[in-house]
């Protein structure tokens, strides 16, 4: 017997289901570098790791709000229209899914980023250094990932 088809396929109807919520829930870097390339302002990326790993490098734009730190008072200034990606290092950290829960449980609508900084680093995205968000550099190219 076929291990594949050990555990039945799905049928259509439930894939399209399933993949549909799963792409509620996360985004990955060349989707993400085309919005900010495009600067779609009903977006708005947040890298949940401590300042210092902020400092270290960090996504052009991004605003730097570790999860520990956010809770109803320090989340009041956060525009609730706006959709918050949420990062940290990659996929051995769990920092971003903390944000997003933490978001979204404080009723914001919140997506992650799939492999996290690691990833973006690895597609080579534009990166910024120092306590500032920055800006989306005007010469940064865009490229398509192939998918």
């Amino acid at each position: 017997m076929s291990l594949v088809l050990q555990f039945p396929a799905a049928t259509p109807q439930q894939s399209l289901d399933y993949l549909q919520t799963k792409l509620a829930y996360y985004t990955d870097a060349w989707d993400l570098a085309e919005d900010l390339a495009r600067q779609t302002p009903e977006i708005v990326v947040i890298d949940a790791r401590a300042p210092e790993a902020y400092r270290a490098g960090h996504i052009c734009g991004a605003i730097n709000f570790p999860h520990r730190g956010m809770d109803a008072t320090t989340t009041a200034r956060l525009d609730r229209s706006k959709v918050y990606v949420t990062y940290c290092d990659g996929i051995g950290c769990n920092g971003s899914t903390k944000a997003a829960w933490k978001l979204a449980s404080l009723g914001f609508q919140v997506k992650e980023l799939i492999g996290g900084l690691d990833f973006w680093k690895r597609d080579g995205h534009p990166l910024i250094w120092g306590d500032s968000a920055g800006e989306w550099p005007a010469a940064a190219p865009l490229a398509s990932c192939g998918c």
